[in-house]
């Protein structure tokens, strides 16, 4: 069995019941129910289950991050940040338990931007340069190109800090049928938040920053032929000066392997770089890579093989 050297994506559910309490629209019977949903998966609240999962399919370590039920993007500020001090302080008792095996991906509230760069600060001075933010949302139109971030940007350009970008649900009712919110609109909305980050310019302004996309990039590298021809071609609007094109641009992101083709995975590979292809399983959801060795057997070799031993921490320090 090949080793894999790190797993960006892989999901957790911090449980401490007697903070849980104080929280408003939070309730916790031995699953968590958040803002009416249920979240009864009960191996997401065990880091010894991902623990004994990473194991079976020698993954060396994983970076953990909240999953989009603890999202709860509707909150105020107020809120918000009680919220994402609860998440975070709880990813990282799970670091210090398992600290040779999980390190925290710490939440970022994004549709409180200015709360967002806050918390990033307060972790960057205390040594944390991994993130995790949901990629926009459609329900508030939060879109990451709006000025509002850039003190988030600067933050984690100037730690060298990486950002992992996951979908939410969208609000399109075309949608509802067939289980299109996360089939479809997870992919587009990963695509929508890599198309503003790399068209506005803030990638190329913040080249210390480290932006991994989840799911492959979603529906971005299907895309980025058309982004740049819309440059070319002088759509309005579609090139701002000083920018350079899509292309070039997508070059900065990472992306996780999680596309669940190997045609998908390998043109992912070709639009971002095959050393930016990261290890990711999604754990423990079914829509992600719970049996890797077979889900990626597939995939070429020598591609498969890199993606395996590549190391975000690497990237992160400039290796």
């Amino acid at each position: 069995m090949e080793p894999i050297a790190l797993d960006v994506h892989a999901h957790l559910v911090p449980v401490l019941p007697a903070r849980l309490a104080a929280l408003p629209g939070v309730a916790w019977d031995g699953a968590m129910t958040v803002d009416g949903y249920r979240l009864g998966l009960t191996a997401v609240y065990e880091p010894e289950q991902l623990i004994a999962w990473m194991d079976r399919n020698a993954v060396a370590r994983a970076w953990v991050s909240a999953p989009p039920p603890l999202y709860r993007l509707a909150l105020e500020e107020a809120a918000a940040a009680a919220w994402t001090d609860y998440v975070n302080d709880g990813l990282a008792a799970i670091g210090a338990r398992h600290g040779d095996r999980l390190s925290p991906m710490f939440h970022l509230p994004v549709q409180h931007p200015a709360l967002a760069a806050a918390v990033a600060v307060r972790a960057i001075a205390q040594g944390q340069r991994r993130f995790a933010m949901p990629a926009g949302s459609a329900t508030q139109g939060l879109v990451l190109s709006d000025p509002a971030y850039a003190p988030l940007w600067s933050a984690l350009d100037a730690a060298r800090g990486f950002l992992f970008l996951h979908p939410c649900k969208g609000c399109d009712g075309r949608l509802d049928a067939f289980y299109l919110h996360n089939l479809l609109g997870s992919p587009a909305e990963t695509a929508l938040a890599a198309a503003h980050l790399a068209m506005s310019g803030v990638l190329d302004r913040h080249p210390g920053m480290i932006v991994c996309l989840a799911h492959g990039g979603g529906a971005a590298p299907a895309v980025v032929g058309r982004l740049t021809r819309g440059q070319v071609t002088g759509r309005p609007g579609a090139r701002l000066a000083g920018v350079p094109d899509a292309t070039l641009s997508f070059r900065r992101f990472c992306a996780d392997c999680i596309t669940h083709g190997a045609p998908a995975l390998e043109h992912a590979a070709r639009v971002f770089g095959e050393e930016r292809i990261l290890f990711g399983s999604d754990w423990p959801f079914a829509m992600g890579m719970p049996d890797p060795h077979a889900q990626m057997a597939d995939v070429a070799p020598a591609l498969r093989a890199r993606i395996f031993r590549n190391d975000a921490a690497l990237i992160c320090d400039g290796g």
